[in-house]
Formats: structure tokens, C-alpha cells, sequence
């Protein structure tokens, strides 16, 4: 029989190592779009002076050419992070000239597909790999659908608290152990992952131009939507449209059931996907006229194409899939990939909702986790479905248990799980930052005005603007404290010596990748990835 929570929380709490609790390890991926002074999206090579991007441990680029990513490394010190991330948005600053970087997820300002240039990242193997599933993904769902920009949050908790936690189990604190627990924050977090977008959904509304370039016009018919400013749209209780079926989806991923009950059991679901032919995706045809249109026609092209709110995840070495890697080393971090950019932020995230998803994953850790079923994670998919378009109704009810209750009712039970978690983290700190930053967000749970999305909602209708108005302003606005401020945590030569390193790493990737030709290193990755990891 598992321990209940408050329970564990209490065992814990006896400890004399102060890391079991401070020891949290995060790290975070923004996603942003370069775009023009006047809003249109940035046509420019990824700028040569911050190195590689297929080697660059910090700065890379994710679809297309236009979408950066920036990646902070490892810290256990909120502050820190976003430091770090805040270092990484002003070097690209100065280094994009006068171009700007947009603050939300959804896109404005589009054209044609055909202006959305995938990423390239040079001529090694890997590379082209790389610039070839991101063609594959434009045949499959259109290149609009991939330009949409998140932020991912990783988290992994401290050594002291696993060796506490595998005391209270009696069992071993081996990699089995640890992903079997986080199996099991996997399965909470689906059950509740809905709060995500309740709080900090941050897209409500899209400008018309998406529907027209994703052939999804359909759906502005079909859907609920009202308009404000000269071509928005929104639904009115919407939340994270990004998260929607507007977003990025893969219809043929729902026949796939990939459930999360063991790390045996995903793994085995995934490998299942990139080995089995789609028949839908088999009509674009791999490689037509000697040209490669996809890297092959199965569900997913690799396993990345797999998506999910989460992800367990282990550091692949070079020529691992990551399901390989979780099979060698099991699970190191959880990967959250659930929240929107944050406009009101000029990095995307903020360190009160840094603090907010530790005491979620936290709760999702120690909580007991029964194995969910194929029918119960549907349902747990479909709460979320409902907060992501309605979450702001405040007689807004969700399927819990089997029977229907009240969002805001669960939202209560909850936030008083994590005020036990914030009084927990805070004494060991000897702050109350936890408990403040917990205590103000209790208040949007109140009031569904005072969450991301209706903060949104509120300029858009108080002022008759489009999103397209707030975007720029806050562009602008951010651009200009990012290069009127100087570095606060690393040096330009950091900087430089990442960029002198990745071209390095490059170098040596494409001696050792063109070895052979293009043709066989695609066959023997594809043979290898059907492999065991070990």
C-alpha cells in the first residue's frame, strides 16, 4: 500500500538535509519567433555570429529558421535560470540587428507557407537529418502549425530526496526505481494537467491569418468564435488555443495508445509508432523524383514527432533515439511542455510560475499513482481539452473519478495540497516565497480574470485591439530593455567561446557523419533505432 501524501510530505519534512527540498534541478527552453519591425515574420539566416545551431548547447533554432530556441542549462536556483535565460535573449538581441523577437505562442503577420523557411543546420548527415523531418512534418501538417512557440519547463528532483523516498518505499534507489516514480508523476500530472492552462494559458485569441494559412477555415466556422479589433478571434472562455486542436496535433497519433504505466510500456508504444506505416502519411511519398519529401511514411518520423503535454526524458548520447536512452539510464528529468509563452514576460515565463510548477510536480511525485487505463487517460486528455477552450466558465465541470464536479471545487482541494508543499519549500529556505507566490495565484482561481488568458482578454476588449497590437507593443518594449541592460550572469567571451565550440562540434560531426553517403547514414539510423537501448 502506497503512503498517502500528506503522509510522505511529513517523513520528508524530518530530514536533517537541507537539499532534499532545495535540491530541485530545472531548466527551461524558450521558443520565439524573429520577426520584422513591422510585424511580418524575419526572412534572415540564423545570425552566423552565435554559432552552430546544430551543435550550440544554448542557442539553437526549432522549425523553421525563424523559431530560436534558447536552452538554459541545469541550475537549482530559480533566480539563476532565468538569469541565464535572460543573458541568452540579450546576446541574441545584439546580434539580430532590428529585428524583434515575438512574446507570444501564436503566430501573427502570416503569409504563405511558402515564406516559413525550415531550419538549416549545414551539410553533415545530421544536419540534413534534422532539415528533412522538419520538410517531412511541413508535407504532413503544413509549416503555419510549426512556427506556434512554447516554452518547456525540466525538472528532476534533488539525490537527498530520492534516497528519503526509496526509504519510505524499502526499496532500492536504483534508475528502476526513480522511473518507476516518475511513471507515476507522469500519470498524476496527466490527471491534473489541466491547471496548466486554467492559470497560465496565454492564448485566447489568434489572429484570422492562421485560419486562412492552415486550411482551417472550417473550424472558424464550425467554432464558437467572437471578434475584437479588425481580425481576432477568440472563444470566450478560452484559454490556450495553441493546446487545441488548432495547435500542433497528429490525428494519427490517437491510434497509437501510448500509455505511461512503466517506462517498458511507452517505450514499447513508441518504437511501435516509428515502425509502423501510416496510411495516410504513405500517400506523400519519401523520396519522389530523387528528392526526399519526409525521413519515411510511418506515424511518426522519428520519435520527437510524438506529442505530449510531457515527456520522461534521459540525455541521448550521439546515435540514441530517446527511447534508447531512457532504456540505458533510465528516466533523469521530466520535461513540461504544456504552458505558452507568457506575453507578460520578457523571457516567457516568470519565476512565480516556476515556483507554481514545482509544487504541481512536487504534488504529482508524492502523491500515490494508480496505473491509468487507455479509457482513463482519454478522459484525463479531455479535461484538458475542456479547460484549454472553456477553462474561464466559472460552472465550468470536469470528470474526476467518474463523476462530474466542479473546476473551481477541484482547483480548492488542490491548492491545499500545494499550501503544504509552500510551507514545506519556504522553511527550508527560510523565505515565503512559495506561500506568496502561492497565495496571489489562489486568487485567479477566484477570479478566472486575473489568470494569463484573461489578463489577455481584458486589454483586447477594454481597448478594441487585435492581438497583433499587444504583440508588437511588447515586442518593442521588450527589445529595448534587453539592449539598454547589460550581461548579469555570463561574459561575452562565454558567448563566444559556445560559438567557437560549436563550430568545433560541427566540424566533427560532419567528418564523422560523411563517411558514408546520405542514403545509408538514414538507413543505418533507422536499423539502429529499432534496437534496445544498452
Amino acid at each position: 500500500m502506497q503512503a498517502t501524501f500528506q503522509s510522505v510530505v511529513e517523513t520528508l519534512k524530518q530530514s536533517d538535509k537541507p537539499n532534499v527540498w532545495q535540491g530541485i534541478k530545472r531548466g527551461i527552453e524558450r521558443e520565439a519567433l524573429r520577426i520584422n519591425e513591422n510585424g511580418t515574420l524575419a526572412t534572415t539566416d540564423h545570425p552566423g555570429k552565435l554559432g552552430r545551431t546544430l551543435t550550440h548547447p544554448t542557442i539553437t533554432t526549432d522549425y523553421s529558421e525563424n523559431l530560436l530556441e534558447f536552452i538554459t542549462p541545469v541550475a537549482t536556483n530559480i533566480d539563476t535560470t532565468l538569469k541565464q535565460l535572460r543573458d541568452i535573449h540579450r546576446v541574441t538581441y545584439n546580434a539580430i540587428g532590428e529585428e524583434l523577437l515575438w512574446p507570444m505562442s501564436m503566430p501573427c503577420y502570416l503569409g504563405s507557407d511558402k515564406d516559413i523557411r525550415i531550419a538549416k543546420y549545414g551539410d553533415s548527415h545530421s544536419g540534413r537529418m534534422k532539415s528533412l523531418y522538419r520538410r517531412g512534418l511541413t508535407y504532413r501538417y503544413g509549416a503555419t502549425m510549426q512556427v506556434i512557440a512554447g516554452v518547456h519547463y525540466n525538472f528532476s528532483v534533488s539525490d537527498e530526496m530520492w534516497e528519503q523516498l526509496a526509504q519510505i518505499d524499502g526499496e532500492v534507489n536504483d534508475s528502476d526505481y526513480r522511473s518507476k516514480r516518475y511513471f507515476g508523476l507522469i500519470r498524476n500530472f496527466k490527471r491534473i494537467a489541466w491547471v496548466i492552462p486554467y492559470l497560465f494559458g496565454a492564448s485566447p485569441a489568434l489572429c484570422k491569418s492562421f485560419f486562412t494559412q492552415t486550411n482551417n477555415e472550417e473550424l472558424l466556422k464550425k467554432w464558437d468564435f467572437d471578434t475584437v479589433g479588425k481580425g481576432t478571434v477568440f472563444l470566450p472562455y478560452g484559454t490556450s488555443l495553441r493546446m487545441s486542436d488548432l495547435g500542433y496535433t497528429n490525428k494519427e497519433q490517437a491510434t497509437l495508445k501510448i500509455t505511461y504505466n512503466s517506462l517498458g510500456e511507452y517505450v514499447e508504444g513508441l518504437r511501435k509508432a516509428i515502425t509502423t506505416q501510416s496510411q495516410q502519411f504513405s500517400k506523400i511519398g519519401v523520396k519522389v523524383d530523387d528528392e526526399y519529401r519526409q525521413l519515411n511514411d510511418n506515424i511518426l518520423q522519428i520519435e520527437n514527432e510524438f506529442y505530449s503535454p510531457i515527456r520522461p526524458k534521459q540525455i541521448a548520447r550521439d546515435g540514441e533515439t530517446p527511447s534508447q536512452a531512457l532504456e540505458r539510464g533510465g528516466v533523469e528529468y521530466i520535461e513540461i511542455r504544456a504552458l505558452d509563452v507568457n506575453p507578460f514576460s520578457d523571457v516567457g515565463i516568470t519565476a512565480q510560475q516556476m515556483r507554481f510548477l514545482d509544487l504541481l510536480l512536487l504534488h504529482c511525485l508524492l502523491q500515490p499513482s494508480d496505473e491509468m487505463t487507455w479509457e482513463q487517460q482519454q478522459q484525463a486528455d479531455k479535461n484538458f481539452t475542456k479547460v484549454v477552450m472553456q477553462g474561464r466558465n466559472p460552472r465550468l465541470s470536469l470528470a474526476h473519478n467518474g463523476i462530474d464536479r466542479l473546476m473551481a471545487d477541484w482547483l480548492e482541494e488542490l491548492f491545499a495540497d500545494f499550501s503544504l508543499l509552500a510551507k514545506t519549500l519556504d522553511n527550508s529556505s527560510h523565505s515565503k516565497d512559495y506561500q506568496n507566490d502561492l497565495a496571489d495565484l489562489y486568487e485567479w482561481v477566484l477570479n478566472p480574470e486575473r489568470t494569463l488568458s484573461g489578463q489577455i482578454m481584458h486589454q483586447l476588449q477594454s481597448e478594441n485591439w487585435d492581438n497583433s497590437r499587444i504583440g508588437m507593443l511588447l515586442a518593442k518594449r521588450y527589445r529595448q530593455q534587453m539592449i539598454s541592460s547589460g550581461l548579469e550572469l555570463y561574459s561575452q567571451a562565454d558567448f563566444s567561446e559556445w560559438a567557437q565550440s560549436s563550430e568545433k562540434a560541427f566540424n566533427d560531426r560532419y567528418e564523422q557523419d560523411n563517411k558514408v553517403d546520405f542514403d545509408t547514414f538514414l538507413m543505418n539510423y533507422f536499423e539502429s533505432a529499432k534496437q534496445p537501448g544498452r
